[in-house]
């Protein structure tokens, strides 16, 4: 197993990571209704071969889960992904983690930013009215 250190982390996740907020737009009916209006998720994705890797992610923040993710386009290997969408890991270990050990890439660090902003709001209960939707919404198309 690897030992991962927090400078080896920030680097993994500037270059192959990701900071996402699934938000439904307040503005547009769905034929089919997705039960979550707000969906905060980070995730690490990695070629099949570097899967180990994150295991160890896995291991060092002590939550999330690492999934197979299929690619049947030409000229793209199948991948794994270590995600954590509870958000609860994502406030308590995820967001302090990135806030004390600050990401380098200036696009990364601004998703990074907002992300916290978006999760601030679902903690407040903002995405169950529907003009706090229509701000997240707003906010979530800022993100790179």
């Amino acid at each position: 197993m690897h030992n991962l250190t927090p400078d080896y982390i920030v680097g993994l996740v500037d270059g192959e990571g990701s900071f996402t907020v699934y938000i439904r737009d307040a503005d547009v009916e769905k034929k089919v209704k997705r039960r979550v209006v707000a969906e905060p998720k980070f995730y690490v994705k990695l070629v099949e071969k570097d899967k180990n890797i994150l295991y160890a992610l896995k291991e060092f923040f002590g939550c999330g889960s690492v999934y197979f993710q299929k690619d049947t386009r030409p000229n793209h290997q199948n991948c794994y992904r270590f995600e954590v969408y509870n958000r609860s890991d994502l406030l308590k270990v995820i967001i302090p983690f990135f806030k004390k050990h600050s990401l380098k890439f200036n696009s990364k660090k601004k998703d990074f930013e907002i992300f916290c902003v978006l999760m601030k709001m679902i903690k407040n209960d903002e995405h169950r009215t529907k003009s706090g939707l229509r701000k997240m919404f707003a906010l979530k198309q800022t993100m790179h």
